[in-house]
């Protein structure tokens, strides 16, 4: 049997004390089964709403956004999916998406129109379809964290928690197109409150003594 990046060995099987031996198959438990599954379908309804919004974009950049974010996580889906359903390693590694935005954040409030639910398809604009899509991308972030928690298959549990960063760094690339389009903007405290919560904490400095445990 040969070791493989994840921890476990090729055909290895494991143990349950009321059936006997699993296949890597099925090394999969209840928790895991259900969490997971929830995962996969937010990231079937993120590409199903991509796919409908995509005709009603009118700005190039956020097309560019959409399509690139879309590409990426239909990939990720299918080598979840893929791992999922044998539980051994995917054809291929987990990538690494990277967004074309800078990562500057304009602070501070103007005044602008207070948001209301749209009152007809015709009210749709680039402001609402990227909500919607920062929306999704933190949906996905929150859904893979807490699937990979239950997830008892190693490799099953890799794939999702690389998955983690990706749909951070589409949420980040989201919000700072909307940022710029001053659709999500960002206020900050006055400077001498953010100091002061900037310095209530401390670095603990040398080696701390434990308390001694004498075990029974």
């Amino acid at each position: 049997m040969t070791q493989n990046p994840f921890g476990q060995t090729d055909n290895q099987t494991h143990e349950n004390m009321h059936t006997g031996s699993v296949t890597q198959q099925m090394n999969h438990g209840g928790h895991e089964l259900f969490d997971v599954h929830e995962a996969l379908s937010g990231t079937v309804a993120c590409l199903n709403q991509a796919m409908l919004l995509r005709t009603h974009v009118k700005d190039p950049e956020l097309l560019d956004i959409l399509d690139r974010q879309y590409r990426f996580t239909l990939d990720a889906y299918n080598i979840t999916v893929e791992c999922f359903k044998t539980g051994r390693n995917p054809s291929h590694p987990t990538g690494r998406y990277e967004m074309k935005q800078g990562n500057d954040f304009v602070y501070g409030m103007k005044p602008s129109q207070p948001k209301k639910p749209m009152q007809s398809e015709a009210d749709i604009s680039d402001e609402i379809i990227s909500g919607f899509l920062l929306g999704s991308a933190k949906a996905g972030a929150s859904m893979k964290t807490m699937a990979a928690t239950e997830t008892c298959n190693p490799v099953v549990r890799r794939v999702l928690a690389d998955s983690v960063p990706n749909c951070i760094e589409m949420a980040y690339e989201l919000a700072i197109y909307q940022n710029k389009h001053h659709y999500y903007q960002v206020p900050q405290l006055a400077a001498q409150d953010m100091q002061q919560l900037l310095n209530s904490f401390a670095s603990s400095q040398g080696q701390p003594g434990m308390p001694t445990n004498t075990l029974q």
